[in-house]
């Protein structure tokens, strides 16, 4: 049964949206007296959100049950203020609404996982500043040596199996590696929490989250609760304790790469003549080296010529 409690079947994604941030927002958040007894529903009951979006419990109830998806902008924007939702939930709720007013008779084919020859070139510039590319769901496209480096141990896995997701719920040293590990996996969650709710049928996506539900408890158990965001990375540094280099702080920047379906850049940036310069020097020299002609690494490679390997492919 616990099974059929994560496969998101029956009513709507707007319906299930409703229901899971509903129970995660407490009387108190709102201005509503508890009252005595037990309260058998988590959170707010339903006639308690339609009076504070100003719609008869029936018409919330619809909304809920999916036999309403299209409220107006207006009824929308209560529900969030009801819900307590921030920028990034009410984005995805109007996004649901919008979503459900058409109709998509086939899903769309998967994403192209093609990096442009520019696009490795400038990572191969960047080194020895850890950095690569994503796909909209994860998946590692393309990185310098330093980047497979830092993530300590996604090199176990087939190139095709690399994705920053599977790394985080399903490596044993994803754990040990990020400081803030619960940190980590609440964002990745709520990252992809938003692209299911448009785009549910995705191939790239759905095979994804079916393997991540069905392998890892601590997913399934954030995937309930509903939260959605529309970027994995902040600005913020990044703590790793990495078994290589020993604890080490970056600063990450992450940019949207025009022309493509969804690919994001990720870098690591450190100053020249810092401790961290030193250490993600060091990545950059362990890490697989490119052997392809006319990619050179900026670095002088007679002083590295040792950790040489293949690159995977």
């Amino acid at each position: 049964m616990a099974e059929q409690r994560h496969d998101d079947t029956g009513g709507t994604e707007l319906g299930r949206f409703l229901r899971a941030r509903r129970t995660q927002v407490t009387p108190a958040e709102v201005g509503l007296t508890p009252g005595t007894g037990v309260r058998r529903t988590p959170g707010l009951r339903r006639e308690e959100v339609a009076a504070l979006a100003g719609v008869s419990i029936d018409y919330y109830t619809r909304l809920e049950r999916g036999r309403e998806t299209r409220p107006s902008l207006s009824v929308v924007d209560a529900l969030g203020r009801a819900l307590k939702l921030d920028t990034d939930e009410l984005a995805h709720l109007q996004d649901l609404v919008i979503r459900a007013a058409r109709h998509t008779p086939e899903p769309p084919p998967a994403p192209s996982r093609t990096v442009s020859p520019q696009t490795k070139v400038l990572l191969e510039s960047l080194r020895p500043n850890p950095a690569y590319v994503t796909s909209r769901t994860l998946d590692l496209l393309a990185h310098n040596p330093g980047a497979l480096a830092l993530y300590a141990g996604i090199e176990d896995w087939p190139a095709k199996q690399r994705n920053l997701a599977r790394f985080m719920f399903l490596h044993p040293a994803a754990r040990t590696l990020y400081a803030d590990w619960d940190a980590q996996l609440a964002g990745c969650v709520a990252r992809l929490r938003a692209l299911a709710g448009t785009d549910p049928d995705a191939p790239d996506l759905a095979g994804l989250i079916g393997e991540l539900l069905l392998k890892s408890p601590d997913f399934a158990k954030l995937w309930d609760r509903y939260q959605v965001t529309r970027s994995l990375h902040s600005r913020k540094a990044k703590t790793f304790h990495h078994p290589q280099v020993g604890d080490i702080t970056l600063p990450f920047q992450g940019l949207q790469l025009e022309g493509t379906p969804g690919h994001r850049l990720g870098v690591y940036v450190t100053a020249p003549g810092t401790p961290e310069r030193d250490a993600v020097t060091l990545l950059d020299m362990s890490g697989p080296q490119p052997t392809e002609p006319g990619r050179h690494a900026p670095l002088d490679r007679s002083r590295h010529q040792s950790h040489q390997r293949p690159e995977v492919s």
